[in-house]
């Protein structure tokens, strides 16, 4: 049963990953399209 386990073991270590990889995505396109929206709002007072 050890392979099981270890294989068990694989997929959630490439689940997390995988999340994580995702989770940074997200604050990255938010913290961009933050900026953007900032920008865009400054040119438009102008």
């Amino acid at each position: 049963m050890t392979g099981g386990s270890e294989l068990l073991g694989h997929l959630l270590h490439d689940l997390l990953v995988k999340g994580i990889i995702v989770a940074v995505a997200l604050v990255v396109l938010a913290v961009g399209m933050t900026i953007i929206w900032r920008g865009a709002s400054r040119d438009r007072d102008r």
